[in-house]
């Protein structure tokens, strides 16, 4: 890590693998390097948990970093630190020297902005600095996991300004990518697994690079220690000792709450028999999460969200299934959903 600009050198745009799910914000990304504060700025790359966004943002750093050699002043930031830096500079009464630190830059990436949204001193700093360096023409790359009118709590102002660059998604990986992240790695580290496993384990695992990343560790790990083939029934045994299934202390109103609080509606509105066109995607998610996360039968789903018919929660539950396969945005809504239900 260096110290100065707080990025990790690891992160190349060398190393990050393209795919169907990432292409576009790659191409932003790329773009924004021979373009900086002329070109998409501010870039804003949103997508769920594990699925590239630091590292795509630390990889633009570091080609800056080493394209200009010097002559461009880089600096990479989570919002925690953000946060974390503002308070420490109140209680010091040093707000100017932080100011410059970050006003003084060519380059700004913050990392994760939603958790920046209602602390209100440090939205105030960051909507100043964002301005300052906006108007000089230096570059800002920001990251969150949902895209900005996603963001009911995120003050008007900033709203507008991040809406007013380049908006970029990264999805979750399919199936070629996830394969092509595998190989990437084991060429890495100079290791195998044969076609049968890395296609096993490119099936088996559907959230994000992360948890691929893991997985892979842990076999390889297997692999090593034990000096044994890894075979499709070996890497399945590693994969169920890992993956824990978080679904027993999940309740259906657990799944309820979490709807009504992602869409701004009411757990009784999804559960009674209000039919506002608000209320309609909400309920028909509530329903395909009943069935995806608890396996819960169509006819109690249909019970449990307004006592309506079997055949009302088949046909939500498949509209939303259908809807996901060409839908970024319902996507990454459904895995913050899902992410808030597993805090509970």
């Amino acid at each position: 890590m260096d110290s100065e600009t707080g990025l990790n050198p690891r992160y190349t745009l060398g190393s990050f693998v393209v795919g169907k799910s990432n292409e576009f914000s790659h191409a932003a990304a790329s773009a924004v390097v021979d373009g900086l504060g002329k070109k998409y700025n501010p870039l804003f790359i949103y997508g769920g948990v594990g699925v590239g966004k630091t590292h795509l943002m630390q990889a633009v750093g570091n080609e800056v970093k080493n394209k200009y050699q010097g002559r461009v002043r880089v600096r990479y930031v989570s919002s925690e630190k953000f946060v974390n830096e503002v308070v420490a500079a109140i209680r010091n009464r040093r707000t100017e020297t932080m100011k410059d630190m970050y006003r003084l830059v060519d380059v700004l990436i913050v990392d994760d902005i939603q958790f920046i949204i209602g602390k209100t001193t440090c939205e105030e700093e960051f909507f100043h600095t964002f301005n300052a360096l906006y108007e000089t023409n230096k570059q800002i790359i920001i990251s969150s996991d949902k895209p900005p009118k996603f963001m009911p709590n995120l003050a008007e102002r900033l709203r507008s300004r991040f809406e007013g660059g380049m908006i970029a998604d990264i999805g979750l990986p399919d199936y070629e990518l996830k394969v092509a992240i595998l190989r990437n790695r084991l060429q890495d580290r100079a290791v195998s697994l044969s076609e049968e496993v890395i296609t096993f384990i490119a099936n088996k695992i559907q959230k994000n690079f992360r948890e691929l990343e893991g997985i892979l560790n842990r076999i390889l790990f297997v692999q090593k220690t034990k000096q044994t083939e890894i075979t499709v029934r070996v890497a399945e045994q590693v994969i169920k000792d890992i993956i824990q299934e978080p679904t027993l202390h999940i309740s259906p109103l657990d799944v309820v709450r979490a709807v009504a609080e992602a869409y701004e509606v009411s757990s009784a509105d999804l559960t009674g028999q209000c039919r506002k066109k608000e209320v309609v995607e909400p309920r028909q998610i509530a329903m395909y999460l009943l069935r995806d996360i608890l396996n819960l039968s169509y006819p109690s789903i249909g019970e449990k969200l307004g006592k309506r018919d079997h055949t009302t929660a088949i046909y939500a539950y498949e509209k939303i299934s259908n809807e996901l396969q060409k839908n970024q945005v319902l996507n990454q809504r459904i895995l913050s959903i899902k992410e808030l239900i597993t805090k509970e």
